[in-house]
């Protein structure tokens, strides 16, 4: 991997224990590690897919309440939440159910299906009254979140295709009707979206309109599709020339994280496949080249990308990483062209480069970094739960053309 530019690494360390920034010396030694370029143990996709699902599994068992542990978060920061194993989180718990069903399969454990329905019922026992999905981890004050809400959609229609109970596509339709019913007349939610999303620059609840467009196909409701056309296409209108989308970051619009790119990417390629629609699938498309040419040689992306797909980043949002290579290998699968596949595997290769399955913590082996270096800014010395899911998803998109036909949480 190739050495991070640094100056003085261990002198800075020092003085961040000092100044008590971090109180946790295997957390600094993991991003000491990272900048220094200082290789993990690279393994088979099967080895790192099996530490990836057990650490997804201890993330769900830490949870103690069918949600899945946000987060294992390495240090305790005073302005942050103390060390180790944070809240169940009702949004990403919501599409990992697919990806456990997928692992189910996959690894020949059966016990991956157990996981995945009480994952499914403890988010129909925390839905709220009006059918959406709350924001933040389960420990907070409810509030409604339009993108959590979809994404916790993928999970109830899953569950329901794999067990036939209608429990959970009530769930579905609960969610949806509380979609449409707070969607404005241009396609975008600004009416109920989250607290915690920044007003105006959510272009990536187009994932969450993807899953509308699947309850629709799903139940035969026309109305569910509808509206998800609707915020795709004002999706679409925020794209420039260069397949960048604007409004699309939870905090810096102008210069959007990678890991809502491609929320909004996806939402777009996948509706497209839903419907046959070309004009998406083309979009989508457009960005997916583009970050083609952002790719650097060790596989990785840089973690903001503004509109000219330029980046001052020196760190990189890895689930970002692995969300990009589900959507390569996704236009891989549509297109046939070869450079979606190659793209696919080198970032998957970086990844496993970051990942460290030998590690004593339980917190931290086969855990998947929110950024790398470790103490980049999103998801600062955490190992996040969504990153875990979408690198599994990735590691058996590659490995299954089957899968690939279909993804895996439509």
């Amino acid at each position: 991997m190739k050495k991070r530019n640094i100056s003085l690494p261990l002198e800075n360390i020092i003085i961040k224990i000092k100044n008590k920034l971090t109180i946790d010396v295997e957390a600094d030694l993991e991003s000491f590690r990272d900048k220094c370029g200082e290789s993990l143990a690279v393994f088979t996709d099967d080895k790192h897919l099996k530490e990836t699902s057990n650490w997804l599994v201890r993330a769900w068992e830490a949870g103690d309440d069918g949600g899945v542990a946000r987060a294992y978060r390495a240090v305790d920061i005073k302005r942050h939440s103390i060390k180790g194993w944070q809240p169940s989180y009702p949004e990403t718990t919501g599409y990992i159910i697919p990806t456990m069903f997928a692992l189910a399969d996959y690894l020949s454990l059966n016990d991956y299906r157990r996981y995945a329905l009480k994952m499914a019922d403890w988010e129909i026992e925390i839905q709220m009254s009006s059918g959406a999905v709350m924001g933040s981890v389960v420990t907070a004050k409810p509030s409604p979140a339009v993108f959590n809400t979809g994404q916790v959609i993928f999970g109830w229609l899953v569950a329901f295709k794999q067990s036939g109970d209608q429990k959970y596509l009530d769930a579905a339709y609960r969610a949806g009707n509380y979609l449409i019913d707070v969607q404005g007349d241009e396609g975008s939610w600004q009416k109920g979206d989250s607290n915690f999303a920044l007003k105006g620059a959510t272009t990536y609840n187009a994932r969450g309109a993807w899953a509308l467009i699947e309850l629709g196909l799903v139940s035969g409701i026309q109305k569910y599709i509808d509206s998800g056309k609707k915020n795709i296409e004002q999706a679409i209108s925020k794209q420039n020339a260069k397949g960048w989308f604007a409004d699309n970051c939870l905090n810096e619009p102008d210069n959007p994280l990678l890991h809502t790119i491609v929320y909004a990417t996806r939402g777009v390629l996948e509706s497209g496949v839903c419907l046959g629609e070309s004009r998406y699938i083309d979009s989508a498309l457009k960005t997916l080249n583009a970050l083609i040419a952002c790719q650097r040689p060790d596989g990785g992306i840089p973690g903001r990308l503004k509109s000219d797909w330029s980046s001052k980043e020196n760190w990189d949002c890895v689930t970002g990483d692995a969300q990009a290579a589900i959507a390569w290998l996704r236009a891989n699968e549509i297109t046939g062209e070869k450079k979606y596949m190659d793209a696919a595997r080198n970032a998957i290769e970086f990844i496993k480069k970051t990942q460290n399955l030998s590690h004593p913590n339980p917190g931290i082996k086969g855990g998947v970094k929110g950024s790398f270096p470790f103490d980049g800014p999103y998801g600062q010395y955490q190992m996040l739960n969504w990153a875990a899911k979408f690198f599994c998803d990735a590691l058996m998109l590659i490995n299954v053309p089957a899968l690939r036909k279909k993804g895996i949480d439509g």
